[in-house]
């Protein structure tokens, strides 16, 4: 079990993820693949490390512009599992050559 983070955890964390922000208990993040196919790949790679995690975000597709957010339900706000997965999810969009949006 994980435990719900604290305001200044989060904070300090986000630090190492410029991709993503803070709203409320969910951290959110866009990317735009080169092609729709792009996007749809990276949702399936993202899948694959959700699954493995057992720890699995919204995800919603538009057009290339793939964005996820990431919150811990059962624990009611953010734990490390949010801050672990949005670093996967980062790792993932870059090989996909997907970039941040604002």
């Amino acid at each position: 079990m994980t435990r719900r983070l604290t305001d200044e955890e989060i904070e300090r964390q986000l630090g190492d993820l410029p991709d993503w922000t803070r709203d409320g208990d969910t951290l959110r993040a866009s990317f735009e693949a080169p092609a729709f196919l792009t996007g749809i790949a990276l949702v399936q790679e993202v899948a694959a490390a959700a699954e493995t995690m057992d720890h699995h975000p919204d995800i919603d597709i538009r057009w290339r512009t793939v964005a996820f957010a990431l919150s811990t339900h059962s624990e009611g706000g953010l734990t490390q599992l949010d801050v672990e997965l949005a670093h996967q999810i980062s790792q993932e969009a870059t090989r996909a050559g997907a970039v941040a949006t604002t």
